[in-house]
């Protein structure tokens, strides 16, 4: 079934998306209670963390978790493995246990040395047969099928734009491109000369992705041809740079996360703490939302103080009690939290 429009958005690979800058695929980082918060900032489109599709295939409870969820639209499901036959049956067991999603997206970009040593991640640059292969395994399902990947480096037979050639030729409707290799990591500066030269020769069909932290660097990438941007690390460090970058293109924005109010930020932070506390349990939610501290909190003082006090919180009451007492000393000019500096990202 074709997707509807949304009032002043776009197509992008055969999904209907309100705007082009999107939440990327992050380990550990884009669970439902995170997508769910940057929904709520802003972006247009959201995907889950890499699913296993041998944790599929094998009825792995944590896996099976990691699930798209209902009222998640637009969300995109991202699989990884290394073998064809394999990534269909997962896709298959997905639709069954989990909600349908817009797209089902195969990473063939994670550099981390336990994914690529089995043949899995970036380390399918070297294997161009299997990963075509992988794309015609889910065509079948009827969902647009996306492909995740980095530049080409030295051991891999096919150039960045061939190898993008024979996703699309084997079906894939959408690539997103970042603009480093295996080798490098997530070290350097990511490359969007590369990047934008393989946009202008697939129009409309690559999404650019790496050092993304600022309105002009979404801009940059949309100069260069390319039809959306991910968001990574840069809205981890600064949750209200996605409102911020949104504005600049030209898409409106509530002033409640445009400019926050100290209570507001808050309110942001403990409406995370409830939905990953349905997730993970209370003390699972305060160890994974010191992730976010920074990015809820930045610029602002009081950095030391919350920073030492959410660091041995167990459970919801004491994180309210922490951060009421940092909102009500700023709310009152003090400057006494308990710390002194500013929160950074």
């Amino acid at each position: 079934m074709k997707n509807t429009m949304p009032p002043g958005g776009q197509e992008v690979g055969s999904v209907a998306v309100a705007n082009p800058l999107w939440l990327a695929p992050l380990a550990e980082i884009s669970v439902p209670a995170v997508r769910a918060l940057f929904r709520r900032m802003g972006v247009g489109l959201t995907h889950t963390e890499m699913v296993s599709s041998s944790g599929l295939c094998h009825g792995n409870r944590a896996t099976l978790a990691m699930l798209p969820r209902r009222g998640e639209a637009p969300v995109v499901l991202q699989l990884f493995g290394d073998e064809a036959e394999e990534m269909g049956r997962s896709l298959e067991i997905a639709l069954i246990r989990g909600e349908r999603p817009q797209a089902v997206q195969i990473n063939m970009a994670c550099p981390v040395r336990k994914v690529f040593r089995r043949g899995e991640g970036a380390r399918l640059l070297e294997r161009p047969a299997v990963a075509e292969a992988m794309v015609r395994a889910l065509v079948p399902f009827g969902l647009p099928v996306w492909v995740k990947t980095r530049l080409a480096g030295r051991g891999c037979p096919l150039s960045t734009g061939d190898f993008c050639d024979v996703l699309f030729s084997a079906g894939a409707s959408c690539v997103a491109l970042h603009g480093r290799t295996a080798a490098q990591m997530y070290e350097g500066t990511g490359d969007r000369d590369a990047v934008g030269a393989v946009a202008a020769r697939f129009p409309g069909r690559i999404v650019g992705s790496g050092d993304v932290y600022a309105p002009e660097d979404v801009q940059d990438y949309l100069s260069r041809g390319c039809a959306a941007v991910l968001l990574a690390r840069g809205g981890v460090r600064d949750v209200y740079s996605t409102p911020k970058i949104l504005q600049a293109l030209g898409y409106g924005g509530a002033p409640e996360v445009l400019n926050p109010t100290p209570a507001q930020r808050v309110a942001t932070l403990m409406n995370l703490a409830d939905d990953m506390a349905e997730e993970v349990g209370e003390r699972g939610a305060m160890i994974l939302l010191r992730r976010f501290l920074s990015g809820i909190f930045k610029g602002l003082p009081g950095a030391t103080f919350l920073r030492r006090s959410i660091g041995t919180v167990t459970d919801r009451p004491s994180l309210e009690s922490v951060v009421r007492r940092w909102e009500q000393v700023l709310v009152e000019g003090g400057t006494d939290h308990g710390g002194s500096g500013t929160v950074a990202g």
